[in-house]
């Protein structure tokens, strides 16, 4: 025991080193809040708690098998959101160490920022975000819901900024430089609340803390040459040659150069800031933007990859109506029972306030694409008997 105790004395120790040298701007272990958590810290910092306590929840194993860009594709070299997670996590850690943030915030949020994401990725969210604009809970988006999954269903009690970090992860956004706002620690919770329901309305939401700010732009560096990667390798492209050369003469070749030169373009835009803004350079920023339209156009709208939409389309609402009718009539033999609101390790505060509109939506939002489809064919294929003896 008191080898113990000197082992976590030594570790604090180290970690009071390493924020002494933390950028000016760089968000503090000591500026952490919570709602609930009173356990003192052991040799982790509180950021990097969030992080492993992300790692250990039911909605992070289910990322295994998430659509990225390409529902529906058999081929295992295409990328899948667990994979994504790790390139945004490892782009956005090197990009904080340079400019001296927190890692383990940038970590935590790296992690957690696309819990919220549904099967048939983005256009499984429009489907979704339609039938709950239908039966009146308001639009789904997926930053959000990962909210929602991470501190209401599981209650995990993260910190304040991780959660906002998560909140305002925006990769699809077309700002090329931001400015960490502000939230105040006697409001904070609230002001969360408040942000979720302006981030529900269609407003912009800007990251409180600079790590947020740095996953954010690694979002988009770790998806935007991947998917053009992912691209080619199902012949929806010829490869990166398919891209126009005037972004390819700024913004590089292949992946790999792309990855190098945005993260390498955000380090010294950002460090020439002093940490106050982060964002690209100019030139940089405005040739990214041409790439996401180029990709926009060219895969995320590509007819091939949209050609399945209706049958999606049709599989969201028959899945969605069933598992509401199931609620309704209180049928515990129903999925959304035995593998959602009857578990041990849903929180029981949600269990008992959620409606069934909202439990239907929040079930559907935690599948994984082959849960998904699984439960769909239940439904509509006819049942098979061993025989009719009763």
């Amino acid at each position: 025991m008191v080898l113990l105790n000197q082992l976590q004395i030594d570790a604090r120790a180290y970690l009071n080193r390493r924020e002494a040298l933390f950028s000016q701007n760089a968000t503090k272990s000591s500026d952490a809040l919570r709602k609930l958590d009173t356990k003192n810290e052991d040799i982790r910092a509180p950021y990097s708690r969030d992080a492993d306590r992300i790692l250990h929840s039911r909605a992070y194993a289910r990322y295994i098998d998430k659509t990225q860009v390409f529902s529906l594709i058999e081929n295992d070299h295409i990328t899948h959101r667990v994979l994504h997670v790790q390139l945004v996590s490892k782009i956005s850690r090197t990009i904080g160490r340079s400019l001296r943030l927190n890692e383990d915030l940038i970590e935590a949020i790296a992690l957690g920022h696309d819990i919220g994401h549904i099967p048939f990725g983005h256009f499984g969210e429009k489907c979704l975000s339609s039938i709950c604009e239908r039966e009146g809970i308001g639009s789904f988006k997926h930053n959000i819901q990962g909210v929602r999954f991470l501190d209401e269903i599981e209650n995990l009690d993260l910190t304040i900024q991780v959660l906002d970090g998560i909140l305002c992860h925006d990769g699809e956004s077309d700002a090329t430089i931001l400015s960490p706002t502000t939230i105040s620690h006697e409001h904070a919770f609230k002001e969360l609340t408040e942000r979720c329901h302006a981030a529900a309305s269609g407003d912009e939401v800007t990251p409180s803390t600079p790590e947020g700010c740095v996953v954010r732009f690694s979002d988009t560096i770790a998806y935007i040459a991947r998917d053009l990667r992912d691209a080619a390798e199902v012949g929806l492209i010829e490869g990166f040659s398919a891209v126009p050369k005037e972004i390819r003469s700024i913004l590089g070749n292949d992946e790999r150069e792309i990855i190098n030169l945005l993260t390498l373009d955000l380090m010294a835009t950002s460090a020439d800031a002093d940490g106050c803004t982060i964002g690209f350079s100019e030139e940089i920023g405005s040739a990214l933007n041409s790439l996401k339209r180029f990709n926009y156009d060219h895969i995320y709208e590509h007819s091939k990859t949209r050609s399945q939409d209706p049958i999606i389309r049709t599989m969201f609402d028959a899945v969605y109506s069933s598992l509401k009718e199931d609620l309704e009539e209180e049928r515990k033999e129903s999925k959304i029972f035995k593998d959602f609101l009857d578990t041990p390790w849903l929180s029981e505060q949600y269990r008992r306030s959620v409606t069934p509109a909202g439990a239907a939506r929040d079930f559907i939002a935690g599948m994984t694409d082959r849960y998904f489809e699984r439960l769909y064919s239940s439904l509509v294929m006819p049942k098979k008997y061993e025989s009719y003896r009763v």
